[in-house]
Parts: C-alpha cells; sequence; structure tokens
C-alpha cells in the first residue's frame, strides 16, 4: 500500500490530462475530434511543464512514435469500415437481422437473439455501421414488442461497445496490442474480462430495472420531455 502512495504523484498529470478532456467534452465544449487534439495538446504542455521536454531534439521521438502508432491506428479503424462495406455490400448483417426477426421468436427471446447479433458484429464492425444496417429492420418488431426504444438504444450501445472488447477477435483488442506491443496477447484478453462482464451485468440490470436508463432524463425534462 505504501508503494501504491508512493506512485500517486506520477499518475496525477495523467488524472490531470484526462479530466482536461472529460470537461472539454462533456461541458459541450468541443466535439468529440476537437477533444482529442486538445488531449494532444494537454499532453504536450505536461511534458514540457513537468518532464523539461522543451527542445526539438527531445520531441521528435515522441512525435515519430505518435505518428507510427496513430498510421497504425488508422489502418485498423480504415480496414474495419471497408469490412463493414462488403458485409453491407453482400447483405451479410441484413440478412441476419432478417433471419431473427423471421423466427417470430418471443418478446425477451427476440431481445437475446438481436443482443448476441449485435455482439458478434462488434467483432468486426464498429458500431456506426452495426446501428446503420441493422437498425431499420430490427426496431419494428421491437416496438411491436413493446420494448422502449430509447432503453433498447441504450442497451444496445453496451453491447456493441462490448463486442468491441470482447474476446476472440474484439476490435480494441488488438488496438491495445499494437500500442503496447510489450504486452502479451493473452494477457490484454484476460484483462478486458472484468470489463466484459461488468458490462453483461449492466445490461441485466437493465433489463431487470429499465427505468434506471430514463432515469435522469425523465427527472430533468418530465417523462416525454426527450422523446
Amino acid at each position: 500500500m505504501g508503494e501504491r502512495f508512493n506512485v500517486l504523484p506520477r499518475v496525477l498529470p495523467f488524472v490531470l490530462l484526462l479530466t482536461g478532456v472529460m470537461i472539454a467534452l462533456y461541458g459541450g465544449y468541443a466535439t468529440p475530434s476537437e477533444t482529442a487534439g486538445l488531449g494532444g495538446l494537454l499532453a504536450l504542455v505536461l511534458i514540457a511543464l513537468i518532464y523539461s521536454v522543451w527542445r526539438p531534439s527531445d520531441l521528435a521521438p515522441i512525435l515519430k512514435s505518435t505518428i507510427r502508432e496513430s498510421t497504425m491506428l488508422m489502418m485498423i479503424i480504415g480496414m474495419s469500415l471497408l469490412y463493414s462495406y462488403v458485409m453491407s455490400y453482400l447483405h451479410i448483417s441484413q440478412s441476419a437481422a432478417e433471419s431473427i426477426v423471421a423466427m417470430h421468436l418471443p418478446r425477451w427471446e427476440l431481445l437475446a437473439a438481436i443482443l448476441v447479433m449485435v455482439v458478434i458484429l462488434g467483432f468486426f464492425l464498429p458500431p456506426v455501421s452495426i446501428i446503420l444496417m441493422t437498425a431499420p429492420i430490427i426496431l419494428p418488431p421491437l416496438r411491436a414488442a413493446n420494448f422502449d426504444i430509447i432503453w433498447f438504444g441504450i442497451v444496445m450501445t453496451i453491447v456493441m461497445e462490448m463486442g468491441l472488447i470482447h474476446p476472440p477477435v474484439g476490435l480494441n483488442i488488438f488496438v491495445i496490442r499494437n500500442v503496447a506491443p510489450d504486452i502479451p496477447l493473452r494477457d490484454v484478453i484476460w484483462g478486458t474480462l472484468p470489463f466484459v462482464l461488468l458490462m453483461m451485468l449492466a445490461v441485466l440490470v437493465l433489463c431487470f430495472v429499465p427505468g434506471i436508463s430514463t432515469y435522469l432524463p425523465d427527472l430533468v425534462m418530465g417523462p416525454d420531455g426527450g422523446r
């Protein structure tokens, strides 16, 4: 425990960086893309003030590493977008959604089948692609089954994000592996499992207590204020 407290001052700059980014993003001062640039600028300010990195020769290795990692991430994202285009062109995702709807499953079985499909699609596709390809097909039967669409949107968002870190082929697993090549892929996968389990638990809680998902907006704007 003493070692943990001794390390806290070294963690403080990262806490300040995250705090600044979160304030800019959730305070509505910047878009997500602008917040990313702000985070990079704050990081440069912190290393200049704390580690006395002022000279261009000191910044060169940092900028070189940043370009390398950014290129790797953009290649992964670019290939995932190409893959989503191919799946959309071949009508794979839409066919899977149509097959589930055509089964005429009971209410909760329909929801479970859709969420399993979303997790599997999340292995390979970014969330926006999943929404665009499946939402027009799955929303009408869900609405007919008397599911709250706003509630389902929150559950679907959690499940899509879970697919991005779900072993064995979650997209972000390989992103983390490339950002930290010294960490074995096995350790990365084991490290994601607690978060996967917590997200599964969150989905179960939302299914049993659906009012949690809309409690705050209903409290602020009224039961129908945000619909």
